[in-house]
């Protein structure tokens, strides 16, 4: 297996394992009375990282990568490791709203509001160009860009609303 296909691998099961505990939360959430946002929206967000992950199987090929992307690439992975871990049982894909358990602020979230966006939004453009793909870079960044419009609109509404919070 060569380089670029053993770092999709990677980045693919991760991808996956990360599906499987967001499901595990969210059902669990929803059990305890919380309730979701922005559902709409959420499989064309699937469809786009999707697409994105599909773009780079196929082009990957034995393309040469670059180490310094490759290390940017992995430091994103720690602080994406860090995000999770901050949010524990509430992290999930999906926008879920509990009524009464307050914002956290510590972690990554004392110094961004939505550090897991700013996360995917990185990853989103190096990974391609730790494999010199321009253009899958720039694509992704600008559908991301319209995701996430949409989804920090609907994300921002549902906690700082009170009102979405019931």
């Amino acid at each position: 297996m060569t380089l670029p296909y053993a770092i999709m691998l990677f980045v693919t099961l991760q991808r996956l394992s990360e599906l499987i505990i967001a499901r595990r939360n969210t059902s669990r959430l929803l059990a305890a009375g919380a309730h979701e946002v922005g559902a709409s929206h959420y499989p064309v967000m699937v469809a786009m990282h999707t697409a994105w992950l599909a773009a780079l199987w196929f082009t990957v090929g034995d393309r040469p990568v670059s180490m310094p992307l490759l290390l940017l690439f992995a430091v994103l992975q720690l602080m994406r490791i860090w995000v999770l871990a901050t949010l524990g049982s509430r992290w999930t894909t999906r926008i879920i709203v509990t009524q009464d358990a307050p914002l956290v602020k510590k972690g990554p979230f004392r110094f961004l509001r939505h550090p897991n966006y700013a996360v995917v939004t990185a990853e989103i453009a190096v990974l391609p160009l730790t494999f010199g793909l321009i253009w899958i870079a720039a694509l992704f960044t600008l559908f991301n860009a319209a995701m996430l419009y949409v989804r920090i609109g609907a994300e921002n509404r549902a906690l700082y609303d009170p009102a979405a919070r019931l």
